[in-house]
């Protein structure tokens, strides 16, 4: 046999295992759903108080101790979880109500399933991960909004619990949402659907860059953190190349970074702008720009979209700067720590506000 037959068969190996995990995964979730439903449901119509629950953790612990998970605290995890998604859109159709007093004495049989609450998450969003997401999102998220985000950002960007935990900590959720508020004229007008793609600011803590540090180290340091890079900016940006040579007339001219996204279909060119942001520095990513649109720019895709990454901005000269531009064109600061997410929410909410405002007049 060849070593593609070889290749082949490992594929289908790795594709097997992929499947039994994700089923048995969705079995997990599934189960923690019921019995947390179960025990709300109960607790609701004062058939159980805390004590029972209690008791419940002490007998599984008894006469199950294999069972990992289902002390007092992991108990509650799951009646949270169940409470938490119940009304939400991501939730299946409800179960029949747990039965009163009264109806317990009157049922002879019934099935585990009748007993746990019969609905379930099977091909939901919720078992799509992990129950250790589950449990850093029902302890992390502050709103339901903030909380779906994430957990759609998770299937979609395949986190793993660390990568979600890092997502967090920079406020992903706050500099997406500020980023869909303050886009600019000419991005609002493009025909794809560019919400929840681009970002206020962007966080390289993971750069450990000096201070000061010029745009060549900046460059330097993000091509040798791609993978980090590319968590923080998505799993749909494809790396094209640095330095990415444009040649006009008889002239040369370099783009720091240039990326292809997959959803947008369109090239992202990145300029690097260590210091703060300077209305000029328009002109030269709109002449990229149209250079990558006339000369690079296949036919089927769409018009290219330039981001500047500096290391400080004036809102209001950014504002100025973009609102007559017609390229699609994105200014957006950089930090090299992990920013304050108390000052990120202020910000959110600030925004909300004003927009409000504006459009009550």
């Amino acid at each position: 046999m060849s070593q593609d037959q070889f290749s082949e068969i490992t594929t289908l190996i790795q594709q097997a295992r992929s499947s039994a995990l994700r089923a048995v995964n969705t079995e997990l979730i599934n189960l923690y759903w019921q019995v947390g439903e179960y025990i709300s449901r109960r607790i609701a119509t004062a058939s159980w108080g805390e004590k029972t629950v209690d008791e419940l953790a002490a007998y599984l612990k008894r006469n199950h101790p294999e069972l990992k998970g289902f002390n007092r605290r992991g108990l509650y995890r799951m009646k949270q979880f169940y409470e938490t998604y119940s009304t939400s859109a991501l939730a299946p159709s409800p179960g029949p109500q747990a039965p009163t007093a009264g109806e317990q004495e009157a049922q002879i049989v019934s099935s585990p399933m009748t007993q746990l609450g019969s609905s379930s998450l099977s091909g939901s969003e919720l078992a799509k991960v992990s129950w250790t997401h589950h449990l850093v999102l029902l302890s992390r998220a502050r709103t339901e909004e903030e909380r779906e985000f994430y957990l759609r950002l998770c299937i979609q960007e395949k986190y793993s619990v660390k990568q979600l935990e890092r997502q967090i900590n920079s406020g992903v959720f706050e500099r997406v949402m500020l980023g869909n508020q303050s886009q600019p004229p000419a991005i609002k007008g493009l025909d794809q659907e560019v919400v929840n793609i681009f970002k206020d600011s962007y966080v390289f803590e993971f750069l450990n860059l000096p201070e000061p540090h010029s745009e060549g180290v900046l460059q330097k340091a993000l091509i040798a953190q791609m993978r980090s890079f590319i968590l923080e900016l998505g799993r749909d940006f494809l790396f094209v190349g640095e330095e990415y040579r444009l040649q006009v007339g008889n002239s040369d001219f370099y783009v720091d970074l240039l990326f292809y996204h997959r959803g947008l279909q369109c090239l992202v060119a990145f300029e690097l702008k260590a210091d703060k942001f300077k209305p000029e520095h328009l002109g030269q990513l709109n002449f990229y720009l149209e250079a990558l649109d006339r000369d690079v720019k296949k036919s089927n895709e769409n018009p290219s979209i330039g981001i500047l990454l500096c290391k400080d901005r004036d809102t209001e000269v950014v504002e100025y700067a973009l609102s007559r531009n017609l390229s699609p064109a994105l200014v957006a600061e950089y930090r090299t720590q992990l920013p304050n997410k108390e000052l990120l929410q202020q910000k959110l909410h600030m925004l909300f506000e004003a927009n409000q405002e504006g459009s009550e007049l």
